[in-house]
């Protein structure tokens, strides 16, 4: 099992920024990816950032110049750069993690519990 702890969430004014770590423990995945996905009320769930274990990165075209993803190997955490940030980035923000023990191998979901993000004056 992997475990996913989500932090650094808050309220910022617009134009500010905000940084999200996620720390995931348990059993890491040989081949994984990480990445943040946010939910606001009576909106789906979006992509927002991912960050494979490749060094690959995928970015919503909304959030592309403004938030950077970025992980530390050593402990085990993904991070989420907000700058610029805007009353439409308002939302829980959810870190993920997908992982296979080798290719080909089937792949496992987590989701963290959320941190709630907002922008507003």
């Amino acid at each position: 099992q992997v475990q996913l702890l989500e932090s650094g969430g808050g309220s910022v004014q617009p134009g500010g920024s905000l940084r999200l770590s996620c720390a995931a423990s348990g059993s890491i995945f040989s081949l994984n990816v990480m990445g943040w996905y946010r939910q606001a009320p009576g909106k789906q769930r979006e992509l927002v950032a991912t960050l494979r274990s490749s060094g690959n990165t995928n970015y919503a075209d909304s959030v592309k110049g403004r938030f950077t993803i970025s992980r530390d190997n050593v402990k085990n955490t993904v991070y989420l750069q907000m700058n610029s940030l805007t009353p439409e980035d308002t939302a829980v923000y959810l870190c993920s993690y997908s992982g296979t023990d080798y290719a080909g191998g089937k792949w496992y979901d987590y989701w963290g519990q959320g941190t709630q993000v907002t922008v507003s004056s």
